[in-house]
C-alpha cells in the first residue's frame, strides 16, 4: 500500500496514493509546485553545499573535510523519501533516474556491517556512537528507514531498500539486548524502525523500536546542556503527562510510541500518548496549531506560555504534529484529530514555503515586530534568525526536505476506510477509489474549501450494498448542515462526525455545508502574552494583519481593533474595524483612560499562510482589543 503509515490494527484503514488523488485546488497546486520546483531546489542545495558529496568522500576510506552539521545525512534521506513518494505518485522517469544515482552514492558509503554515517567512524573522526546526545546517528537512520518505507511501498525491493535493511539489522545488532542499551538524543529511529517493520514484515525491527521507547526516560543521556527533558529522557514515556522539551523530538517520539503501542497491543502506552497530546493541545499549542514556543531550545514552554512573537512553531514540528495526530486517529477512529491536522496544514505547512516552493520558513511566529529585508536568493540563513522571512536554505535545513516529503504524500491524509465505508478527514478536490467490505467504492469530492464552505461528494461506483460516508465536522463549524442523497438536510454538530448511510447508486451526492464566515477568536485568559487581544479566523484559516496594508505607513504595533464589530467580508477581502495610534512621548505608561488620539480605520487582513509574500512587513495575528 503506497502510504506512509500502515498499522497492524486500528479503527481506520489508511488509503494509499493509488486510492486517493488530489485533482485540483490549493493542495494539488502545492503538490505540483513541490514536484516541479521544491524537490529539485533541495537537490541543488544538497549538491552545492557538499552534503551529498560527504557520502562519496566517506566511501574512499581516506580522511576528508566533511560539509554540514552532524545531521546533514538526514536531509539526503528526507529528500530520498520525497523523491520516492513523488515517483510513486507520478512515475516520473527523470526523477527515478536521479533516485537511482543517489542510491549508488549512498550504498558506496555503507560499511560491511551496515553502519552508515558520514560524521563518525571514519579516519580522523570521532568513534561510532561516541556522542549519542548530539551525534544524531540513530536519528539519521530513522529518516533513512522512512525513505526505505516509501521506496518499498511505491516500487518494491531494490538496492535502496536492501541498504536500508542492512542499516536496520546493524541497529538491532548494536543496540539490542546486551549491546549499547541507550537511546539517541533526537527521537526518530523509533518511528522509522516501527514502520520499516510493517513494510518488511520483520518483527525484529518492531522489537528494537519498543526497546528504544522503553529506555527513553531512564537517564541514559547526559543532563548537560538543556537537561534531560530536552530530549525526553527525564521520565519514561508512559509516565509523562504532557509533551515537553524540544518540540520535534517530542512529537517524533510520540509518533513512534503510538506505532509501537498499536503493533504490540500496548493500550497503556497508547493511552499515555493520548493523555499527553490532549494536555499539549489544551495548554501548549498556538492558534495556528504550531508547537514550540521557545527559540533557545526549540522547545515547548510551560503551560500557557505562548508568546506570539517568540512562537518558534518550527515547520518540522508542524509536520511531526501531523504525523502524531494521524497515527492517533488511525488507532482510535476519533476523527477529531483531523481538526489539528487541518489547522497545522493550512496555517503552518502551507505558508512554510513560498508560492514558488523555493524559499522556506524555519520558524513560524504569530507576531513579527520588524519589517526585515528579504534575503537574497543565494543566502544560507542561520536557522535561529529566521522568524520573519523565508530563505532558500538554512545552516540547519531540516524544514525544506521535510516539507518536500510531506507535500509529496499529502493526499493520503484526506480519507480512510473501514469495513462499513469511507471517512473524509480533509476537504479538497479529490478522487477516491478503494475497496470497502470486499467491493469497490469510488467517490469524487468537489469543493473550493476553505474559500467556500460547500463540499460535494459524488458517488461514482458502489459495487456493494449499504455504505456509510463519514464527514469530519470541525469544532469551529457551528451551524453546519449535511444533505444526503434523499435530499433531506439535517444539522451537523460541530466537533462531531456526520454520517450518511445509504445503498448509494452512482450519481448520488452528499453535500456538507460548513460556515466559513470570518469570526473573532479570543484566547484563554491564562495565556498572559495575548490577554486582551483577539484574532480573526475564517474556517480553518487564521488571519493576520501586515503593515503593508495599514494606512499612512503605520506599523502593526500601532493597531487596536473593535471586537464589538464583526469582521467584514467584501469582494473576497476581510477587514476589521480598527484604530491606528501614533502616540509620542518619553514615557510609555499612563492612567487607564481611553486613547482619543487613534484614527479610525478599516484594516484588511490576509491568511497567515500568505504572509511575507509582498515584501518586507511587520505582522501580527493577535490584535489588541480596544
Amino acid at each position: 500500500m503506497t502510504t506512509p503509515v500502515v498499522p497492524s490494527r486500528g479503527a481506520l484503514r489508511p488509503l494509499g496514493l493509488n486510492e486517493v488523488r488530489l485533482t485540483g485546488g490549493h493542495w494539488a497546486e502545492r503538490q505540483s509546485v513541490n514536484a516541479a520546483n521544491t524537490i529539485a531546489h533541495c537537490l541543488h542545495w544538497l549538491e552545492t553545499l557538499g552534503w551529498i558529496d560527504n557520502f562519496t568522500r566517506a566511501a574512499t576510506g581516506a580522511p576528508f573535510e566533511r560539509a554540514g552539521r552532524e545531521f546533514s545525512d538526514s536531509e539526503v534521506y528526507k529528500l530520498a523519501e520525497a523523491m520516492a513518494w513523488e515517483i510513486g505518485r507520478t512515475g516520473d522517469p527523470a526523477l527515478e533516474a536521479r533516485f537511482t544515482e543517489l542510491t549508488a552514492i549512498i550504498i558506496a558509503a555503507q560499511e560491511e556491517d551496515g553502519y552508515l554515517n558520514t560524521m563518525f567512524g571514519h579516519p580522523g573522526q570521532r568513534p561510532r556512537y561516541s556522542e549519542l546526545e548530539w551525534g544524531h546517528e540513530l536519528y539519521c537512520y530513522g529518516h533513512l528507514l522512512q525513505a526505505g518505507v516509501a521506496r518499498l511501498r511505491c516500487h518494491g525491493e531494490d538496492d535502496f531498500t536492501r541498504l536500508c535493511r542492512r542499516a536496520a539489522d546493524h541497529v538491532c545488532d548494536v543496540f539490542g539486548p546486551g549491546g549499547i542499551e541507550r537511546v539517541c538524543g533526537h527521537a526518530e529511529i523509533e518511528v522509522g524502525l516501527a514502520e520499516f517493520a510493517r513494510a518488511t514484515g520483520e518483527a525484529r525491527y518492531l522489537e528494537q523500536a519498543r526497546l528504544f521507547i522503553e529506555r527513553r526516560g531512564t537517564h541514559t543521556l547526559s543532563a548537560e546542556g538543556f537537561g534531560r527533558a530536552y530530549y525526553q529522557d527525564d521520565v519514561p514515556v508512559r509516565d509523562a503527562e504532557v509533551l515537553r522539551g524540544h518540540a520535534v523530538r517530542a512529537l517524533y517520539l510520540a509518533s513512534g510510541a503510538v506505532d509501537v503501542a498499536v503493533d504490540t497491543g500496548d493500550d497503556e502506552l497508547l493511552d499515555a500518548v493520548r493523555r499527553q497530546w490532549d494536555r499539549t493541545l489544551a495548554r501548549r499549542t498556538h492558534l495556528t496549531g504550531g508547537m514550540g514556543s521557545r527559540y533557545i531550545d526549540e522547545a515547548f514552554g510551560p503551560d500557557f506560555a505562548l508568546p506570539p512573537d517568540r512562537a518558534y512553531s518550527e515547520s518540522c514540528a508542524g509536520i511531526a504534529a501531523v504525523m502524531t495526530a494521524w497515527r492517533l486517529m488511525l488507532a482510535t477512529g476519533d476523527m477529531g484529530y483531523g481538526d489539528l491536522i487541518e489547522r497545522v496544514s493550512w496555517n503552518v505547512l502551507s505558508g512554510a514555503t513560498d508560492p514558488d516552493g523555493t524559499t522556506f520558513f524555519y520558524a513560524n511566529p504569530l507576531h513579527v515586530r520588524t519589517a526585515d529585508a528579504t534575503p537574497p536568493p543565494y543566502a544560507v540563513l542561520p536557522h535561529q534568525a529566521a522568524g520573519g522571512q523565508r530563505a532558500p536554505w538554512y545552516d540547519v535545513s531540516c524544514c525544506p526536505t521535510n516539507l518536500a516529503r510531506t507535500f509529496a504524500q499529502f493526499a493520503v491524509y484526506l480519507a480512510t476506510a473501514d469495513e462499513s465505508g469511507v471517512q473524509l478527514h480533509q476537504y479538497a478536490p479529490a478522487a477516491i477509489d478503494t475497496v470497502v467490505g470486499g467491493s469497490r467504492f469510488a467517490l469524487t469530492m468537489s469543493t473550493a474549501y476553505p474559500d467556500d464552505g460547500v463540499i460535494v461528494i459524488r458517488v461514482d461506483a458502489n459495487d456493494g450494498g449499504e455504505r456509510t460516508v463519514s464527514l469530519r465536522v470541525p469544532a469551529w463549524a457551528e451551524g453546519a448542515t449535511v444533505t444526503g442523497p434523499d435530499g433531506a438536510t439535517r444539522p451537523a454538530e460541530a466537533g462531531r462526525t456526520a454520517r450518511v448511510t445509504a445503498a448509494f447508486a452512482p450519481g448520488d451526492e452528499i453535500r456538507l455545508q460548513l460556515p466559513v464566515a470570518p469570526r473573532w477568536t479570543v484566547p484563554d485568559p491564562r495565556i498572559d502574552a495575548v490577554r486582551g487581544c483577539a484574532a480573526v479566523e475564517r474556517g480553518p484559516v487564521v488571519l493576520c494583519a501586515e503593515s503593508i496594508d495599514l494606512p499612512g505607513g503605520a506599523d502593526v504595533a500601532e493597531l487596536t481593533v473593535d471586537v464589538s464589530v464583526p469582521p467584514l467580508e467584501r469582494d473576497g477581502r476581510i477587514s476589521v474595524s480598527a484604530q491606528v495610534h501614533a502616540r509620542d512621548g518619553g514615557w510609555p505608561y499612563g492612567p487607564a483612560t481611553p486613547d482619543e488620539e487613534g484614527k479610525s480605520a478599516e484594516v484588511a487582513l490576509i491568511p497567515f499562510h500568505r504572509r511575507a509574500n509582498r515584501g518586507p512587513s511587520s505582522m501580527r495575528v493577535w490584535l489588541p482589543a480596544t
